[in-house]
């Protein structure tokens, strides 16, 4: 998405300076002809060929001045600066073509001094029109390069690795150094120089250590997350432009790195002086992985321990193409100003912070109100999951017509006792980020977190493994097995981790008589199993054994040191996962065990028990998460679960797995599937809410719109000053809650996360803002607007004084139900359609509005799919045309397509089946899904020969 919108940004400037060059070039020598013509007739020169004398010269310069002159002589001083802008703007079109040229080369150029004004505005002009038009010469631009160069070359400097392979045959070893140990470094001391035969002689006394380049990497990453500082990334480049690498290439481009290189780093002079070098070096030698892994060192924790690949996906998407983040990937947040919070990428802040409102609140962490304290890693990670079961809803949901008009929303993915990490997750989330898309944490397996607050990851905890026991034992190991698991939830990792357990210990981590299986527990994932469940704890120190004697013949066979090492390379079969063993202490596997987990940093084997055992690093975990072990592992406070909480995970994650699906076929009731998961995403309530009756006829002095950015409008015009940010939230809460809603409803759902007193001042604020703003809208200086009902404490919107468009929508959706006829039903239903300006809420990332957005979409889908119903018949064209404006706001529904390609077949068009069917398979590929069995039962049916009289 970022990358779409710089190239249209990069679009835009070149088309806006071309326009500007254009007018100087051409339109100002037009302008001077228009306006003065021949410009030298204030000189007495009337013709070219016929020059004034001295005399006659004399004699116009000092008879008295016509405006006609002075209109001339102004020409004539247009004429020379148009002719000073031409020259300098060819000198600069000479000079930032030598300057692409050397840089291509790598070699630097001196800055160009001495630019007047004129010539300023030529060189940014230039500078714009090529660093867009040749934006891949503009990226290899030196730091003395215009102002639109140095922005192309930022911009070249985030292109991921790429994997090539080497120039001439040569050996593994040769493609792939030999890593080595990182050596660390204090606050303020120097690194020691690397030694080691994969580092070449030119980088080993780098000043900033070395870094082998892995998937997903990029200067500026590797910038930001080495030396502290993005923009840095061309200290990088210079240090290692020119050296030739192990493949055969060397770095003359930041827009171009390859997998496999070895990087030098210049020093970093802000170390954080919590960091402190570890006591002794790990067993095994690794390597860091890519920046999107990357992570803040935890107290006393090996820096040089990498984060495992699930937790490095290639740059790709991860939300369905063009609008199917319709909810999911649309606008920017536009959350309340007194409530917002600032917003990172990472979800790691400090340990504890006071708020404006003065509470203190834990800001590494989320307590969840049943049972449990769980990290924001792992609250992104599991809001990521709520995400796509969202995805995966919209996708088999059944159209149902007539559609029933209801406010109510969808039901939220995860249970109540969860919604507080989905509110943490919307407080975390950049505006920049997609409505909804899953949004990555800031390590993989996020497990708890350190003193400083950073993320701990399961993958990188020395030792041969870790023992869990105390209190909270179990409810950190429901924790632990939901974030390893979540890790791979995300369509574009490469190698999902795997977890091994027994059937006992999935007994004690559930509730009792939950269903002791897997992910996938009929063997139908494309991805296979996630989570294997063994009988015994025997079996499953087994099954980790036999998975290192694997592990350690592929590295002998390729010459590599780390798993790690080897998924970042290309010439091997397939990406090994990271391995998580998490069974029952058993002291008669004790040697076993230590056997496995002396491996773990080389192999990715990471051995977790539950009790304590020798030789495994143990943590003492009290109720609440916090351990008292932080000097041994640099843990304050680690993740917890409740079993209630870990099924609903499990059952989210298994919704997420891409499988073939039998789907529903619209045409065959009798081919539904049996599972419930695959028929229909019907919305629950427990009692439906009354929704005023309101036609688009209706006269009130205020329109509010919700479907859509949140919009008042009054006889006057839009509102569009006076009205604070939480005011529309207020309004667009009330407008889905006709009946009321309390001060304490209101502020769950519009600031969870600020405390009671200080969310009802801010709301009573928001809707006294309101009260004023429409009171001088509409001149109606008594009405309230916002009613109060002290009987049952509840704030609610005039329903006589408003005229909200998701009401009316619902009103004629019941209208076309009801209707004697289809002709009366054709018209409420189009009356709908065109009421619908979006999804509701728009911009307003919070959950709530996601499942409130997704309930009302559903229902339009279902008044587009009941016209195309009517009018097929008679008007097959439109038919398609209301179907296709229905794939315009969900573009992953599988329904829509089966219509549209029954009607296609009906009309003898296999083309045109073909083209839906590849348009569906193209758009369900961002969620590594395919489409339904019975969808490309619809397609073949109406590909056959159509038999005389058959219906389609």
């Amino acid at each position: 998405m970022f990358r779409a919108f710089a190239a249209l940004g990069r679009l835009l400037r070149v088309l806006v300076a071309a326009a500007v060059m254009l007018g100087f070039v051409a339109g100002v020598p037009w302008l001077l002809i228009a306006s003065a013509g021949w410009p030298l007739d204030w000189l007495g020169w009337a013709q070219l060929g016929t020059p004034p004398g001295a005399s006659e010269l004399m004699v116009t310069v000092t008879s008295p001045w016509s405006d006609q002159m002075i209109v001339a002589l102004l020409a004539s001083i247009g004429w020379v600066l148009w002719a000073q802008f031409v020259r300098d703007t060819v000198i600069e079109v000479i000079e930032a073509s030598a300057a692409a040229s050397a840089a291509r080369q790598g070699r630097l150029r001196p800055p160009v001094s001495g630019r007047g004004p004129i010539r300023w505005v030529a060189a940014v002009l230039v500078g714009a029109i090529i660093g867009g038009l040749l934006f891949d010469v503009a990226r290899t631009a030196t730091v003395g390069g215009s102002s639109a160069s140095a922005a192309a070359v930022d911009a070249a400097a985030h292109r991921p690795a790429v994997a090539v392979t080497p120039a001439e045959p040569a050996p593994v070893a040769a493609t792939a150094p030999r890593p080595r140990p990182a050596i660390t470094a204090a606050a303020a001391g120097p690194v020691a120089a690397h030694i080691g035969t994969g580092i070449p002689g030119w980088a080993r006394d780098a000043p900033g250590g070395v870094h082998h380049v892995v998937v997903g990497d990029n200067l500026w990453d590797l910038a930001e997350h080495k030396l502290g500082d993005p923009h840095r990334w061309r200290e990088i480049y210079k240090l290692n432009r020119g050296h030739t690498q192990a493949n055969g290439y060397a770095l003359r481009d930041p827009d171009e790195i390859h997998v496999g290189w070895v990087l030098a780093l210049p020093a970093r002079d802000d170390t954080p002086l919590h960091t402190k070098p570890s006591a002794t070096p790990p067993a095994e030698p690794t390597t860091k992985p890519s920046s999107a892994a990357t992570k803040q060192p935890t107290t006393n924790a090996p820096q040089h321990t990498a984060s495992p690949a699930p937790s490095n996906p290639a740059p790709s998407s991860t939300a369905p193409a063009s609008s199917a983040t319709a909810s999911a990937a649309t606008s920017v947040t536009t959350a309340p100003a007194e409530n917002s919070s600032p917003t990172t990428a990472a979800p790691q802040v400090t340990s504890s912070t006071a708020e404006d409102d003065g509470r203190d609140r834990d800001e590494s962490g989320i307590v969840l109100p049943a049972q449990g304290w769980v990290s924001l890693g792992l609250a992104a990670l599991l809001a990521a999951v709520a995400s796509l079961v969202r995805l995966q809803r919209r996708r088999r949901a059944r159209l149902v017509v007539p559609t029933p008009a209801q406010i109510e929303p969808q039901p939220a993915p995860l249970p109540e006792s969860l919604t507080p990490i989905e509110t943490a997750a919307d407080r975390l989330r950049h505006p920049e980020q997609a409505q909804r898309q899953p949004m990555a944490p800031a390590v993989a397996a996020p497990i708890g977190v350190d003193a400083a607050g950073a993320e701990v990851s399961l993958f990188e905890l020395p030792g041969p493994g870790l023992a869990l026991h105390g209190d909270g034992a179990d409810s950190a190991a429901r924790a632990l097995l939901s974030a390893v698991l979540a890790t791979g939830a995300a369509p574009s990792t490469e190698a999902h981790p795997v977890v091994i357990t027994t059937t006992e210990t999935l007994a004690r981590l559930l509730p009792a008589g939950a269903p002791l299986v897997g992910l996938d527990p009929d063997g139908t994932s494309y991805d296979g199993e996630r989570l294997v469940v063994l009988a015994d704890a025997a079996a499953a120190v087994t099954h980790a054994e036999e998975e290192m004697i694997l592990r350690r013949r592929l590295l002998d066979t390729f010459d590599a040191d780390s798993i790690i090492d080897l998924n970042a390379r290309t010439d091997h079969a397939e990406a090994q996962p990271a391995y998580v063993l998490l069974i029952e202490a058993a002291p008669r596997h004790a040697r076993r065990l230590l056997a496995v987990g002396a491996h773990r940093a080389a192999l990715h084997l990471h051995p977790v028990v539950l009790g304590e055992l020798d030789g495994m690093t143990a943590v003492e975990v009290a109720a609440d998460g916090t351990t008292g072990d932080e000097q041994t592992l640099g843990l304050r406070r680690l993740s917890t679960l409740a079993a209630t909480d870990l099924a609903a995970v499990l059952a989210a994650l298994a919704d997420t797995m891409p499988r073939p699906e039998p789907g529903y076929d619209f045409d065959d009731p009798a081919g539904i599937a049996d599972d419930a998961t695959t028929t229909s995403d019907s919305i629950t309530a427990e009692e439906a809410e009354p929704v005023p009756a309101q036609t688009v006829e209706i006269t009130a002095p205020v329109r509010l719109q919700v479907l859509g950015p949140v919009r008042i409008t009054t006889d006057t015009g839009p509102v569009t000053t006076g009205m604070r940010s939480g005011s529309y939230t207020v309004l667009a809460s009330l407008a889905v809650h006709p009946a009321g809603r309390s001060l304490e409803q209101l502020a769950a759902d519009l600031h969870p996360d600020t405390e009671m007193a200080t969310a009802a001042k801010r709301i009573r604020t928001d809707i006294n803002t309101a009260r004023r703003v429409l009171r001088t809208a509409t001149g109606s200086a008594e009405e309230m607007f916002v009613v109060y009902d002290p009987a049952t404490s509840r704030y609610q919107l005039d329903s006589q004084l408003f005229a909200v468009d998701l009401w009316q929508m619902l009103t004629a959706i019941e209208r076309a139900n009801t209707a004697p006829d289809d002709s009366t039903a054709l018209a409420a239903l189009r009356e709908a359609a065109e009421l619908y300006g979006g999804d509701f809420a728009e911009g307003q990332d919070r959950a709530w509005v996601t499942d409130y957005a997704g309930s009302y979409r559903h229902q339009i889908l279902a008044v587009y799919a009941r016209i195309a119903e009517i009018i097929e018949i008679d008007q097959p064209e439109q038919a398609i045309a209301a179907l296709q404006r229905a794939t315009d706001l969900d573009p992953i529904n599988e329904e829509l397509y089966q219509r549209i390609m029954r009607i296609h077949g009906r009309a003898q068009r296999p083309d045109a089946v073909r083209q839906t069917l590849r348009c569906l398979e193209d758009r369900l590929a961002d969620l590594d899904a395919e489409p339904s069995k019975a969808t490309r039962r619809v397609a073949e049916r109406q590909l056959r020969p159509v038999a005389s009289g058959g219906a389609r």
